[in-house]
C-alpha cells in the first residue's frame, strides 16, 4: 500500500517533526513527509528536514500585506505536494476560516494541555497557577476557534511537588513525542475520521479522547 503524504507545519525547533522523521523509518507508519514549510528563515526544524532528504521550505509571512495574502501563497504551496495530512508542528500563526475550511478533515494540531484546559500560551504556568493535580497535552483536529477543534487523544503526566514550569515542559514534549505520531498513525490506517464535526474510532463515536 502506498504511504499517505504528509505536510509538516512549522515556526521553530521542530522537535515534533522530528518525532515524524523517526516514525516514519518504521515500515508500519504507513505515511511520509513530503515537505517542511516555515514561515521563519531561521527555524532550526528546516534544517531537520534537510538532514533527512525532505523539502524545505520558506514562506516568510512577513513579505505579504495581509494574513489572507500569506494564507493564498500557502495554501498553493500545500496543494502542490498533494497531501492526504496536513500538520500543525509548533507552527505559531492564527489560521483562517478560509485556511481551515480548505483541510477540514485533515489538518491536525498538538497543544500543551488537556484541552478544553488551556487554550492559546503559557498553558505549563497556567496548570501551576491552578494547582492542577495533572497536566497534558491533546492532539485535535482544527478548526476555527483556537485550540478548539474536537480532541482526538490526550496523554498526561501527573505534576509533582518537585516540578517547575521547566521540567514539566520538558516531560510534556517527550510526551508529546509519542502522542503525535501515535495519532497520525492510526489516522492513516482509517481507525480515525471526522464526520460532521464528530470523531469516529474505529467507526464508533469518541465519547472521549483515546488516553495515550
Amino acid at each position: 500500500m502506498q504511504n499517505k503524504k504528509i505536510v509538516v507545519l512549522i515556526s521553530g525547533s521542530g522537535s515534533n517533526l522530528q518525532a515524524f522523521i523517526e516514525a516514519q523509518k518504521e515500515p508500519e507508519f504507513g505515511g511520509e513527509i513530503v515537505a517542511v514549510i516555515s514561515n521563519r528563515a531561521d527555524a532550526f526544524g528546516l534544517q531537520r528536514a534537510m538532514k533527512s532528504g525532505i523539502p524545505a521550505i520558506t514562506k516568510l509571512h512577513t513579505d505579504y500585506a495581509s494574513r489572507e495574502d500569506f494564507e493564498h501563497v500557502l495554501v498553493d504551496e500545500i496543494n502542490r505536494h498533494k497531501p492526504n495530512l496536513v500538520l500543525l508542528a509548533g507552527f505559531m500563526r492564527i489560521l483562517t476560516p478560509a485556511f481551515v475550511e480548505h483541510f477540514q478533515g485533515r489538518l491536525l494540531n498538538i497543544h500543551p494541555s488537556l484541552l478544553p484546559k488551556y487554550t492559546g500560551l503559557h498553558t505549563h504556568r497556567r496548570a501551576f497557577e491552578n494547582k492542577d493535580e495533572y497536566h497534558g497535552s491533546s492532539v485535535h483536529f482544527v478548526t476555527e476557534e483556537l485550540d478548539g477543534g474536537p480532541v482526538i487523544a490526550q496523554t498526561r503526566t501527573k505534576i509533582t511537588p518537585n516540578d517547575t514550569e521547566e521540567t514539566l515542559s520538558s516531560r510534556i514534549l517527550a510526551l508529546e513525542h509519542k502522542l503525535y505520531p501515535a495519532v497520525v498513525k492510526m489516522l492513516i490506517k482509517g481507525q480515525i475520521e471526522l464526520k460532521q464535526g464528530e470523531i469516529y474510532f474505529e467507526n464508533r463515536k469518541l465519547e472521549k479522547p483515546i488516553p495515550l
